[in-house]
């Protein structure tokens, strides 16, 4: 009996998905830019406060439920390349339950969730009041975000990352054609940039669902004993749950060294902020890349494709280095002019300076961290994954503690040790659990 054939993992191949994902990326900040703005120009510093309170509230808690998107996509890829596209609709159906139930349950919490994450956040009483105005209306989008999240996971564990790019950018140009006649032309405020958000989603969530249904076999008719399948349920739950304690983790180590930065004072949390946004141009690229990693990966577990796993792990890391290394340089060279640019404080200039050379440094450990996170996502290797954040999570801490006398200085080696450490220890793990999931 001879051993099946299969493809041969190409660049083309890494590209047809990293490349959908980056530019899907890099139209996501515009969001927030025109939300931004538009708050902006009504000239009310309570407004902006909390429009930029209230995002903040969002990118977490919906950051937090990614894990449909990576394990749909993660079970989607899978399913392919073990050749059974039957699986596809009941995979879909269950991500639309689970997207479902979280919204319906945060839509039920809002109060008690408001009350809890503004006390927390400690803002003044204008931008808190503001806040809560676009917390109130933006949590009914819920439902539809999440399941968003599902479809854009299994269009790309397709492959179709051209059908997901098209998806997100129809949201993020609905969301700010609405915010600016809403907010600007219709006078709404705060509230129109809320509803603004619900129509966005709401509009791609009809859109994704329509695409799902034209490229679906058999539509969304699942029977009852496939779609509820015992082991396949505690196997997708299972990964879910790991996952979100990963992301949680994840979440953390940014809120702390975001809430270290401000006990440091305003001017080097304006700083660190600035440089955030140095660290969050290189993460679109590397997303891109774990992206793709998540697909062919998935792809190739599911066809019990060690040689095409091997590559595509080989792949994706090569060319996560190759662009780390031109980010770098590119912040080297043109960091101080960006940093002008960004702000005209003449203190924040200098301090973001000192710190610099940290965001030069990050790209390079980023690879291995972004990048082993695809792949052991692709292979749902989402309980080593899980502890192995929880392992990074403790080590940035340690790092901190010992370094805290250093102020932000020790604040930035522990970020960067994160980097290192995530991408470490989970590179360190990867060949014992590539032998153990490949074994004949």
């Amino acid at each position: 009996m001879h051993a099946p054939v299969h493809p041969k993992i190409t660049t083309r191949q890494v590209f047809a998905i990293a490349g959908p994902a980056m530019v899907a990326n890099l139209t996501t900040p515009l969001i927030g830019i025109v939300s931004t703005t538009a708050i902006g120009r009504l000239d009310d510093a309570a407004l902006l406060g909390g429009v930029a309170m209230a995002s903040v509230i969002f990118d977490c808690l919906f950051w937090l439920f990614a894990f449909l998107r990576m394990s749909t996509l993660a079970f989607t890829a899978q399913a392919l390349g073990a050749g059974e596209p039957q699986e596809f609709s009941a995979i879909l159906v269950r991500g639309f339950i689970v997207a479902g139930l979280i919204g319906a349950a945060l839509i039920a919490l809002q109060v008690p969730l408001a009350g809890v994450t503004f006390q927390l956040m400690g803002g003044s009483e204008g931008a808190t009041r503001a806040a809560k105005t676009y917390f109130m209306i933006r949590i009914w989008s819920a439902p539809l975000a999440l399941g968003n999240y599902v479809i854009l996971g299994w269009l790309v564990g397709q492959a179709r990352a051209n059908l997901a790019l098209a998806l997100q950018i129809v949201i993020n140009v609905i969301n700010m054609v609405a915010t600016v006649l809403l907010v600007e032309a219709y006078g709404a405020g705060i509230a129109g940039a809320a509803i603004a958000a619900v129509l966005a989603e709401a509009a791609g969530f009809v859109a994704g669902v329509v695409v799902a249904w034209r490229i679906s076999q058999s539509g969304f008719a699942v029977p009852r004993a496939t779609l509820f399948d015992r082991a396949k349920l505690m196997r997708m739950l299972a990964v879910n749950r790991d996952i979100m304690i990963r992301t949680a983790a994840l979440i953390i180590v940014f809120l702390f060294f975001t809430a270290k930065g401000a006990r440091e004072g305003d001017v080097t949390l304006a700083a660190n902020s600035v440089l955030n946004n140095f660290l969050l141009v290189s993460a679109f690229f590397l997303d891109g890349l774990a992206n793709a990693a998540q697909q062919l990966c998935g792809r190739a577990f599911g066809a019990r494709d060690a040689r095409g796993f091997a590559d595509s792990t080989r792949l994706v890391l090569l060319w996560g280095i190759g662009f780390a290394l031109v980010v770098s340089a590119l912040f080297a060279l043109f960091g101080p002019a960006l940093i002008d640019l960004m702000t005209t404080s003449a203190e924040v200039r200098r301090t973001a300076r000192d710190f610099l050379l940290f965001v030069i440094l990050a790209p390079l450990p980023g690879v291995f961290a972004f990048g082993f996170d695809g792949i052991y996502v692709g292979a749902t290797w989402a309980r080593e994954m899980r502890n192995l954040m929880l392992v990074s999570l403790a080590s940035f801490l340690v790092v901190w503690w010992t370094l805290s006398g250093y102020g932000n200085t020790g604040l930035w080696i522990a970020l960067l040790g994160f980097y290192i450490a995530r991408g470490g220890f989970q590179g360190a793990r990867y060949p014992a659990l590539l032998r153990k999931s490949f074994k004949s």
